[in-house]
């Protein structure tokens, strides 16, 4: 038999959120290697407009993307505040860069909603659901469609 403990973490996510412009976004806590201050990117020739360019991560050359441009809203400008979010997607390392970290929140299974049909599948697939948290909506980004194919090769 299960215990209480067990079923309560099956039905909690920890997120890491953040804000691009006025609204709030996040992603899954468990592929978050780690949060870092920002640092100017070496560009990459003929790379997508969302990929700011690579940054030397302890030895590791690992692409950034920009994650304003890859959601559609308006480049970021960076500042003292902006952030790198390092994530591992399994052997692959992708910094995104967000505007500022905001909180670290668990949320329950049923306060996820799906994302509304109302864009086309490819862009619909950036997210994974809704998070409702009292008054206010979060984005849950899905990091696969988020970094895209063209990292593939780019990331390590």
């Amino acid at each position: 038999m299960e215990s209480e403990n067990e079923i309560t973490r099956e039905q909690t996510v920890e997120i890491i959120s953040f804000r691009l412009g006025e609204q709030v976004y996040c992603v899954d806590i468990m592929v978050v290697r780690e949060i870092r201050g920002w640092a100017p990117c070496t560009p990459m020739p003929h790379a997508p407009s969302h990929i700011l360019g690579v940054i030397n991560l302890r030895g590791s050359v690992i692409p950034v993307i920009d994650v304003a441009v890859r959601i559609g809203l308006e480049p970021a400008n960076p500042t003292e505040r902006s952030a790198i979010i390092v994530i591992d997607q399994g052997k692959k390392l992708v910094g995104l860069l967000v505007e500022n970290v905001s909180d670290m929140i668990t949320v329950k299974q049923s306060d996820m909603q799906p994302v509304p049909d109302v864009l086309p599948p490819s862009e619909r697939a950036l997210a994974k659901a809704i998070v409702a948290t009292g008054d206010q909506m979060i984005c849950f980004l899905d990091p696969d469609p988020l970094i895209g194919v063209e990292l593939e090769e780019l990331a390590a």
